[in-house]
């Protein structure tokens, strides 16, 4: 039995370090991923990937108060984003369920991804800790959103040559959509 729980943590630590090792940068094929979105649906990264430029940015937890002033931004310049060929997806340890609160209390326009084990972090080698609970009061009363995992607030970008062409690791929620906005503008 204490065999098996040693290979359990160490199996569990390689699949947390080794992608940590090996970062993820400018130039690099973007990782190909899938999974649920707000809605539950599957969503798979390849049907995105060479057709717009793809903003992928990580955040810690839906409802907070820093992941939504980012999430409002990205929702408030949807105009611009679509006529530059951007598809916006957040991401978070976040259940489905939260990710419906989140996004009807703040009437968000774009893709949200459950990372409930943060498997796609790892394939972008952002850092990730303990999970936790939030304790909101919204428009329909009261809820409680629990998380696994916690993600650092990071921002990529994946270009139409499915290459990422810009990592942001020290991101300001609030200028976060103006920033990438900038970049892409720059690269036209």
């Amino acid at each position: 039995m204490k065999n098996i729980k040693r290979l359990t943590v160490a199996v569990f630590a390689l699949f947390i370090l080794l992608p940590a090792m090996a970062q993820v940068k400018t130039g690099d094929e973007a990782p190909i991923f899938m999974a649920n979105n707000q809605n539950g649906e599957l969503w798979n990264s390849d049907n995105y990937y060479g057709k717009n430029y793809v903003v992928i940015y990580f955040y810690p937890a839906a409802l907070t108060f820093g992941c939504t002033k980012q999430a409002c931004s990205y929702r408030d310049a949807e105009k611009e984003l679509k006529d530059m060929g951007v598809e916006v997806v957040g991401v978070s340890g976040d259940a489905v369920k939260n990710l419906k609160i989140f996004e009807k209390e703040n009437n968000l326009n774009f893709t949200l991804l459950s990372d409930v084990n943060g498997y796609i972090a790892n394939k972008f080698s952002v850092p990730i800790s303990e999970g936790g609970v939030i304790n909101k009061e919204t428009k329909n009363g009261k809820v409680e959103l629990a998380r696994a995992v916690t993600t650092k607030r990071w921002t990529f970008i994946v270009d139409k040559n499915k290459k990422i062409v810009y990592v942001d690791k020290g991101v300001n929620p609030m200028n976060d959509s103006k920033k990438v906005i900038e970049f892409i503008e720059g690269l036209e």
